[in-house]
This record gives structure tokens, C-alpha cells and sequence, in this order.
């Protein structure tokens, strides 16, 4: 099983950016996938989850500028960023749960200069 995340970078605050996750080795569509991000010096922190059928849920403080989707066919993971803020710089990483055991991408770094 692996998980590929991308689409990270440094963009202004007020910027958006759509991060990706492939996923390969499991049967995507039937997997709930998260998205965590870890900023620097801190903990890595759940940010957003998506269940197999389509249901959605976030961190309260970032509803409404997070959005989590997926592609079943393309068996691809999204986090949508809008509006981003210096304070979620961070390395985001998209994980599941593979046979009782935790799965993780190489995360990718996300940097919003003020």
C-alpha cells in the first residue's frame, strides 16, 4: 500500500492550493482517508476526513476554507485550500488504515509567506 501526496508549494497568504494524494496497493473506494498536517516545531494534527461513501468532516476552526474530496475512479485523495493563512504552513500528509495498521504519505510542504 502506498500514498503519494503532492501538489504542495509557497504561495501568498490569501492564495488557494488543491493538494494531492494517489493512492495504490488497496481498494481505494472502500477506505475512509484522512488529511493531517504537522507545522514546524508542533505535532502533527488531524485536519480533515472523507469516508467511503463521500462523508466529509474538518477541524472546526478550518471549515469553510478546507475542502476534502476524492476520485474513486482515479483512486485519488484532494485537500482544497482557500484563503490560506501564514499559520497553515505545514507538512500535510494523507493517511489511512490498512489492516489495523496506520498508512502514510511522504506529506507534502505547504508554505504561506504574510
Amino acid at each position: 500500500v502506498q500514498l503519494q501526496a503532492s501538489g504542495g508549494g509557497l504561495v501568498q497568504a490569501g492564495g488557494s492550493l488543491r493538494l494531492s494524494c494517489k493512492a495504490s496497493g488497496i481498494n481505494f473506494k472502500l477506505y475512509t482517508m484522512d488529511w493531517y498536517r504537522q507545522p514546524p516545531g508542533n505535532q502533527r494534527e488531524w485536519v480533515a476526513g472523507i469516508t467511503s461513501s463521500g462523508s466529509t468532516n474538518y477541524v472546526d476552526a478550518l471549515k469553510g476554507r478546507f475542502t476534502v474530496s476524492r476520485d474513486n475512479v482515479r483512486r485519488m485523495l484532494y485537500l482544497q485550500i482557500d484563503r490560506l493563512k501564514p499559520e497553515d504552513t505545514a507538512v500535510y500528509y494523507c493517511t489511512t488504515q490498512y489492516s489495523g495498521a496506520d498508512v502514510w504519505g511522504q506529506g507534502t510542504q505547504v508554505t504561506v509567506s504574510s
